[in-house]
């Protein structure tokens, strides 16, 4: 991690923190809005913030799951619908893919194959958010996925065990 640019980075975390701070004291409505979940976001920005600024790209991926799961943490405070955490956290995989393409992105040289692992696991995501209730908070009815996902992925199994004989 070079100094210099760790300088640079601390300063702008600084004037963003101070300025968050700012604004909840000068302006008291935005205490509605900008609850304790944008701490949680806030500590994944720094990991961000930190990962461009150094060009070390490894920080990105925590930085990505802390901000995400801050992000659901606000959705549920602002609609009071703590019940979707019973699916959300299928989410956790796809922020783990957006962190490993923004590592990419900041170093791609550390970073062979990234793009692949995070459209993976970006795809898991997605598929686990629908398949565990996302369904229904979308208003999809899906429950028939679930044998036809169990059968193809016992086919996959299936066809990658002949094929490495």
């Amino acid at each position: 991690m070079k100094k210099n640019n760790s300088t640079y980075a601390w300063g702008l975390i600084l004037i963003l923190f101070g300025a968050f701070l700012l604004g909840r004291e000068l302006f008291p409505q935005l205490r509605l809005v900008f609850d304790w979940p944008w701490i949680v976001i806030g500590v994944g920005v720094v990991f961000l913030l930190f990962a461009l600024f150094t060009k070390t790209g490894g920080l990105a991926v925590p930085g990505a799951i802390i901000s995400g799961i801050g992000s659901i943490l606000l959705f549920q405070n602002l609609t009071n619908m703590w019940e979707t955490w019973s699916f959300a956290w299928a989410l956790i995989p796809g922020f783990v893919g957006i962190g490993i393409g923004l590592a990419t992105l900041i170093s791609p040289d550390e970073n062979q194959g990234g793009w692949t692992s995070s459209l993976f696991l970006l795809g898991i995501s997605a598929v686990l958010f629908i398949l565990f209730g996302g369904s229904r908070f979308l208003g999809l009815d899906l429950e028939f996925l679930w044998p036809v996902i169990i059968v193809l992925f016992g086919v996959f199994l299936l066809v990658k065990g002949f094929i490495r004989k």
